[in-house]
């Protein structure tokens, strides 16, 4: 998965620096890191995984819920990361995106981010272990027998009814 997309580093960490709110989804996944960089007397930087939106509006809804404080954003930077959540460490992104909030000086917000961190680890390892399994997956072949003909019986063990 990790080596078939190329992704312009500069330009997600150029985003990371400049954008207002960065929505960083991981598609496989189905889970968004979003990270709001505005903050105000009362609230500071917020960032979070969330689940994935259909929409952008969805997600400008989502923003409004959970910063009810703070207007609408004038933009969203959407990034899609359709690698490993390791390659962000391996590539620096996390680093980029810890030295953020670190700025902020609050070491909740520190927290907060490494539990961001730990949950997308967290939730790709549960999905390669459903991938496995074939949770949520649909085959693509079936087990042969020697000959390479299905095995007598496999639709019916499998609940399918044959046919």
């Amino acid at each position: 998965m990790d080596s078939d997309f190329r992704i312009d580093l500069a330009e997600v960490n150029r985003n990371l620096d400049t954008a207002e709110v960065v929505s960083l989804y991981f598609p496989l996944l189905r889970k968004t890191l979003l990270i709001d960089n505005r903050r105000s007397d009362i609230d500071g930087p917020m960032i979070k995984v969330v689940p994935m939106v259909a929409t952008p509006e969805e997600r400008f809804r989502s923003l409004r819920q959970l910063r009810p404080r703070f207007p609408k954003p004038e933009s969203v930077t959407i990034i899609p990361w359709p690698k490993y959540v390791s390659s962000l460490l391996r590539l620096g992104v996390w680093d980029h995106i810890a030295s953020r909030f670190a700025e902020a000086g609050d070491p909740e917000l520190m927290r907060q981010c490494e539990a961001c961190l730990q949950a997308l680890l967290t939730a790709e390892r549960e999905e390669i272990g459903r991938a496995i399994r074939g949770e949520n997956f649909q085959d693509l072949w079936r087990c042969s027998g020697k000959d390479g003909e299905a095995r007598e019986g496999e639709a019916e063990e499998k609940g399918d009814g044959g046919g």
